[in-house]
C-alpha cells in the first residue's frame, strides 16, 4: 500500500522544519547556545586541582596518597640534591620530599625559592614524598638584593 498523499504531507513538514520553521537568527542563537553549553561542560569536567600548601597536605597525608596533587611551598635551604633529583619543600610546620626524576623543571630552582610542584603523592619506607612531573619556580623579584 502506497499513500502518496501522506508522503507529500510528510515532505512538506520536513521542508517546513528545515527551511522555514527557524529563522536565521533563531538558528544562530541555537548554535551559539549549543557551543556555549559544550564549552561550559568541558571547563567543568577539566577543572584543575586546587594548589595546596605543604602544611595542608601533611596534616593528613594519607588521604592524598596515590592522588595527583599540586603543592606550593619554599625550597629548604641546602636541600637540593641533583644526584638523587630530590629536594625538600617546607611549609610553616611541615616538610615534604619532592622527587623530580622525570619532571619538567623551570629555570631558577634554587634554595629558599617559592615552588609549585605537581605530581603523585607516594608513601614508601615510612616517608611521604611527591613524585613530581612538573615544577615551576617563582620569578625572582626585581627588588631582591
Amino acid at each position: 500500500m502506497d499513500f502518496p498523499i501522506f508522503q507529500k504531507q510528510l515532505d512538506f513538514l520536513i521542508k517546513m522544519v528545515v527551511n522555514k520553521m527557524f529563522s536565521r537568527r533563531t538558528r544562530l542563537l541555537l548554535v551559539g547556545a549549543v557551543i556555549t553549553i559544550g564549552l561550559v561542560g568541558v571547563i567543568l569536567l577539566e577543572a584543575p586541582e586546587p594548589t595546596r600548601t605543604v602544611d595542608e597536605v601533611m596534616n593528613s597525608p594519607s588521604k592524598y596518597v596515590d592522588e595527583e596533587i599540586s603543592l606550593r611551598g619554599e625550597v629548604l635551604d641546602g636541600s637540593i640534591d641533583n644526584s638523587t633529583m630530590r629536594f625538600i619543600l617546607h611549609g610553616n610546620t611541615h616538610n615534604i620530599i619532592i622527587e623530580y626524576l622525570d619532571a619538567s623543571v623551570s629555570n631558577g630552582l634554587d634554595d629558599n625559592r617559592t615552588v609549585y610542584a605537581q605530581g603523585i603523592l607516594k608513601y614508601s619506607n615510612g616517608e611521604y614524598y611527591l613524585d613530581a612531573d612538573l615544577i615551576k619556580t617563582s620569578c625572582p623579584s626585581k627588588y631582591e638584593e
